[in-house]
């Protein structure tokens, strides 16, 4: 009797502890994003050091965002700088905070360096989540106006000379590629330490043409801009940036169509711009509240109006959106993907 009272003792405090545990546990599984959210710090990440439109955007939103996101967390802004942005995407794929605390703000390009480079692009993109993009980063191709051509179709006759920092940079393959792919007669000469020397270089008409992200020429050289001594030729992006709504996109000055695609494939990545990212496995709710907040943070009047303040250009699209870009350069077919390579390989 004794033996049978002790089983069902152990018995019923076995289930006691179970039950204990169950009744510990439950508030954190079922802790709501506000609830989770409340008294922490989100940092958001950078691959580029203090100061550019990375920065720009990045403190652009941590200031503003947090009044959307259930429980007001705190957010920061961390640079990681190394290697154009790689170290830091590695980094962020590998190791981030996988709870919502960690968004990273990188080049539009990190699905195209997975493809095109896959020995520095040791991620992969398709495991981590879009929560919004600002405005898109669409490149200009901007020519000084004494160039000997100052047209898209004269430059097909006319050689002109086009400035650039690196091979593997956008200053050199977006050129490069339409070079290669539209018979433009662009003189590449690399090598200029960063965009304060390339535009030194036009001025003294030693270059002719830079390619850049439209949303820098609009913030650092709104004089030439205004009085037409720098004149935008030729943007590369999926669709038409507002401001270059008569600026022809690289795919509409080749007829055909293989290299159409080509091209798009090549500048899909504008189409993300500065986007808000978040690493592998955050769970779905926490998502779910991030992209309702940033979509809610588009809309306010005080953002609008610091944006404006700081000059930044917006044209926000929502982490769905987005998403589909990414997705898109990740599943783009195999021969695309090796011609847009070859397009714009060092030559």
């Amino acid at each position: 009797m004794i033996g049978i009272m002790t089983r069902a003792g152990g018995r019923a405090v076995t289930t006691l502890v179970a039950l204990c545990g169950i009744s510990a546990a439950s508030p954190v599984l079922a802790q709501s994003p506000a609830e989770f959210y409340k008294g922490k710090t989100i940092t958001i990440v950078l691959g580029h050091p203090p100061g550019g439109s990375y920065d720009l955007y990045a403190r652009l939103a941590a200031d503003h965002l947090k009044r959307f996101i259930p429980g007001n967390p705190n957010i920061i802004v961390q640079h990681r700088p190394g290697g154009g942005g790689v170290a830091a995407v590695r980094w962020f794929h590998a190791q981030a905070a996988r709870d919502g605390t960690s968004m990273g703000l990188f080049p539009e390009t990190i699905g195209h360096t997975q493809l095109l480079t896959p020995e520095q692009g040791k991620w992969k993109v398709e495991e981590m989540t879009y929560i919004g993009s600002l405005t898109p980063s669409n490149a200009a191709f901007v020519i000084r106006k004494n160039a000997p051509a100052i047209t898209a179709e004269a430059m097909r006759q006319t050689a002109v000379t086009v400035a650039c920092t690196g091979v593997n940079s956008q200053s050199y393959q977006y050129p490069a590629s339409l070079k290669q792919l539209g018979g433009f007669k662009f003189n590449l000469v690399c090598g200029y330490p960063g965009s304060a020397e390339v535009m030194l270089a036009i001025h003294r008409a030693e270059a002719d043409m830079f390619s850049g992200s439209w949303h820098v020429w609009r913030a650092t050289q709104r004089q030439g801009l205004s009085d037409g001594s720098l004149i935008p030729v030729i943007q590369g992006g999926l669709k038409r940036t507002r401001d270059l709504a008569k600026v022809p996109l690289m795919q509409e000055l080749v007829s055909d169509e293989r290299n159409k695609k080509i091209l798009e494939f090549i500048s899909a990545g504008s189409a993300i711009g500065r986007a808000l990212i978040a690493p592998p496995g955050v769970p779905a709710d926490r998502i779910a509240a991030l992209r309702t907040a940033f979509d809610q943070l588009v809309k306010d009047e005080a953002f609008l109006a610091d944006a404006a303040k700081r000059a930044a250009e917006l044209e926000p699209a929502s982490g769905a959106v987005v998403q589909g870009y990414s997705d898109a350069i990740a599943k783009a077919p195999p021969d695309i993907i090796k011609a847009a390579a070859a397009a714009m390989a060092k030559r």
